[in-house]
Formats: C-alpha cells, structure tokens, sequence
C-alpha cells in the first residue's frame, strides 16, 4: 500500500463542501467504518473525531487533508520502518457528544494505535479524562486551551501553541503600537472562555485592562448586540475569540458600528471560507497564526508540505490549517521512527519525551513533560485587501 488509506476522505483541500458532497463522503465512510477493526501487521492505525462538517466543517477537512497529505508521501517512499500509516477519521460536527461517541468506539477499537489531532475544545474537554485513563498516544489535539494541557497526562503530546501564546502575541503587539482601550469580544462556550482568560492574564502583563467585554453565542444571533456593546465603549482594538458563524456575524456587526475598529483575531478565525465570507469586512484584520504563511519557502517544511501538497491536491490552495496538519503528521512520522520496526504505544511515549528536540525543518518542537506545548511559534498576519494573509 503506497497511499495513507482513511476511512473518511472529504477530498483534500476542497474550500466549500455541500451537503451534497457531504451525505457521501458519510456514505463512504459508513462503508468503509469497519475496516478501522481489521488486523494489519503492516499498518499503523491512528484514530480522530475531526468536524468535517458543521460549523467548523473547513477547518476540520483541512486539518485531516493536510495530514493525508504527508501520511501520502511517507506511504509512497514505504511508510516508517516497511509500515504505512491509515488515518480513521470520524465526523463529530463539532458535537460534543458525537465526539464522546466517536471517542469511545476508537479506544474500543484494539487495531488503533493512537489518537491523532482530534478536534475542538469543547470535544477534547469531554473525552480527555478517558483517554488519559486508557493511555494510548493522544497526538496534538487541535485545541490551544490550557485546560486540557495537564502535566500529569505523559500519553497526551500537545504541538500548537495555546491560546494563552497566541492571545500574548497580540496584546504584545497592541502595547507596543500604543493602544489601550481594548474590547474582547468571545465565544460562549468553552473555547471562548479560555481566550477571555488568556486575553484578561495577558492584558495585565502589560498593565492593560478591558475597556468592554462581551460574549456572543454559538449559534451568532447576537452579534449584533455585542457589536452595539463594543462600540458603546469606544475602544481603539477588539481582540476576538470567535470561530465560525460568531466571526462572521460579529465582524459585519462592527463594521457597520464602527468601521475602522482595529480587529485582533486567534489563528482558528483564519479559514478561506471566513475571509471569503466576509469580503472586504475582513480588509485589515490582524490574525495570530501557530504555523508560518504556507507560501513562505525560507522554510524546509513549508517547501516539503507545498511539493506533497501539489500532488495530493494538485490545483488547491495550501492553508495555514492544512500546513498545521502536514507539521503534527510529519512530528507524528518522525517520533514514530524512532520506536524501531515493531513500534509499541508505550515505546512510543519513551520516543516522544526522550527527543528533547525536533527540527522539522525551521519548525522546531521541544518536548518536556513539564511544558504545556511542543511549539510556542505565534506570528502575526493580516488579511489583504486580495483576501490573503500577509506578514
């Protein structure tokens, strides 16, 4: 086998997905579900609950098509050690009881070798103290909230820099350009409570406070009050700790409120989709990014990702979400080769925390059980009037 099988393929890098596309892309999967408990002594099987559809559907197909990718290549040039590697992907639609359900049933299933980028706070939160019971290998879950960063978890490998990191960057940069009436505007749920933590511990670093702050649900229909809110404060920034339809909604709110409000966002804010979405609202917009700009060469890796990328998904534009996948599926790769041609869960674990470091080519990780997250890289972007991210 010289391609990464997945039991879920929604097509690398497609930036619209129908419902359509969607119904049978689950239709496949449904068929092919049951190959995930299949013996395989040549293949290494990794398992995630990822929403591929739903509010954070593109987020989620671009952080397993990025994986693919270079599960893909490794494959072709014959796997790691004489193994290829198969990612299981199961959709939760960014459902937090789905994601327990999917949970469950691949710590049940005995041909899985560990978890691999499962998706969203909310969802990590729910199934983490389970996993940590069970101990498989629980590979850089896509979520930067401190919460489900314990020290005490040795079979939980956190890669992307936490929110608390990316939220630091941005009041850092604020400060630094002279602004102090800030507004944070945040989501009502988990995810959005650990940045109003992490942006309110980073403001007073800097010996900052809100000015304003404001919660917008799920669900986005009230936006438009938090927008009224935040300009009634009249501040100079908002730093934002929304994704999905909560972004939308409140950044057209504020534009017509206050059209010139400078707007400081998370890197999960960053999707094609968003700033397609938005049109010319999103003009300006500083976004904090965990990976370096996809197009940016100077890097080893991002050069590696950019040549898989071309021939997995050849006409599709790389993301800074898919580049994030590519990076945790090549860390993956390379701590896996270090556990020989008969790799155990637990000689994995040994592998991981016995690499202090790990140089991806210019994307470098450091791994101590003491610290939060391999990766402390944050940058900031901003969206151009072209709709890109530029530095």
């Amino acid at each position: 086998m010289t391609a990464p099988s997945s039991a879920f393929d929604f097509g690398i890098g497609c930036p619209l997905w129908t419902r359509r596309h969607a119904l049978a892309g689950l239709g496949a999967w449904a068929a092919l579900a049951g190959k995930a408990h299949a013996q395989d002594g040549d293949t290494i099987r990794l398992g995630q609950s990822v929403a591929v559809s739903g509010p954070l559907g593109e987020l989620g197909q671009a952080l397993v098509s990025g994986a693919n990718a270079c599960f893909a290549a490794v494959n072709a040039k014959g796997g790691v050690n004489g193994k290829t590697i198969e990612l299981i992907t199961r959709d939760d639609g960014y459902d937090v009881q789905r994601a327990t359900d999917n949970t469950a049933a691949l710590l049940e299933d005995r041909s899985i070798f560990g978890l691999f980028n499962s998706f969203g706070t909310p969802m990590i939160e729910a199934v983490l103290p389970k996993v940590i019971a069970a101990g498989i290998p629980f590979f850089a879950p896509y979520s930067g909230a401190m919460s489900i960063r314990s020290r005490h978890a040795r079979n939980v490998i956190h890669i992307r820099a936490s929110y608390a990191d990316e939220a630091d960057q941005l009041v850092q940069h604020l400060a630094t350009v002279g602004i102090r009436r800030i507004a944070i505007v945040h989501q009502g749920n988990s995810f959005g409570k650990e940045f109003l933590t992490a942006a309110q511990q980073a403001l007073a670093r800097h010996k900052l406070e809100a000015v304003v702050t404001v919660t917008v649900e799920n669900s986005g229909a009230d936006a438009a009050a938090a927008a009224s809110k935040v300009a009634g404060a009249d501040p100079e920034a908002a730093l934002l700790g929304l994704a999905g339809k909560p972004t939308t909604e409140f950044v057209r709110s504020i534009r017509q409120e206050r059209k010139g409000l400078q707007l400081y966002a998370l890197s999960v804010m960053g999707t094609a989709t968003t700033v397609k979405t938005l049109g010319e609202n999103a003009t300006g917009m500083t976004v904090a990014q965990v990976v370096p700009l996809p197009s940016n060469s100077s890097y080893a890796i991002v050069r590696e990702c950019q040549q898989a990328w071309a021939t997995a998904a050849p006409g599709k534009e790389l993301s800074h979400t898919a580049l994030e996948g590519y990076i945790n599926a090549k860390a993956f790769v390379e701590l896996l080769r270090k556990t020989g041609k008969n790799p155990t869960r637990s000689a994995f674990l040994d592998a991981v925390w016995s690499t202090k470091t790990l140089d991806l080519g210019g994307f470098v990780l450091h791994f101590n059980e003491d610290t939060p997250n391999a990766s402390r890289f944050v940058e900031l972007t901003m969206v151009s009037r072209q709709g890109r991210f530029i530095r």
